[in-house]
């Protein structure tokens, strides 16, 4: 007979990045998109891909696997944005992540996730909340509040301030 549990089994989005298989938490996702063309911001580090427009948000792109020093994402047919909130010093901050491709959703109990290894990872291990076992593989779980560094939170907001500026939204004035 198979017991009954309380409590689901976390859920996870699972995507690629340069030939690597990721994870979020599913409840950080807000939607996935077809690639689109984004509008580049001048200044801005080379992760940061620039903006797109999401029902009248401007949402920065960022390109994780430049993030992860693995080189710039080549779109294909596949190429998607996960829009994802991340928590970036208690504030909620919206941002678009380039991936290659969107694989499930993978629903993992604890006893199927190991901790994330100290070595041999192409990502910091402070990004990772552990890595999923799938079959005889594993998904590398970020942590999309440390994923973005103080710095690219505070460059992503500015990014997405200044586009509702242009776009015609009120802008701050601080005195």
């Amino acid at each position: 007979m198979v017991e009954a549990t309380d409590a689901k089994a976390p859920q996870f989005l699972s995507f690629t990045i340069a030939g690597t298989d990721y994870g979020l938490p599913i409840l950080t996702v807000k939607e996935i998109l077809q690639h689109e063309e984004t509008t580049s911001v001048p200044g801005t580090p080379a992760s940061v891909r620039g903006v797109i427009n999401v029902r009248g948000q401007v949402v920065p792109v960022l390109d994780l696997a430049v993030k992860f020093g693995r080189g710039e994402t080549v779109v294909s047919k596949r190429t998607c944005i996960l829009v994802v909130e991340a928590k970036v010093g208690g504030e909620p901050l919206i941002v678009g992540v380039l991936a290659d491709a969107v694989n499930e959703v993978l629903d993992l109990p604890a006893s199927e996730i190991e901790a994330a290894p100290s070595f041999g990872a192409n990502v910091r291990i402070d990004y990772l909340t552990g890595m999923g076992k799938v079959g005889r593989s594993f998904v590398l779980l970020l942590d999309a509040d440390r994923v973005l560094s103080a710095s690219e939170a505070d460059l992503a907001a500015q990014v997405a301030a200044a586009g509702e500026a242009t776009a015609g939204a009120p802008a701050e004035v601080s005195a």
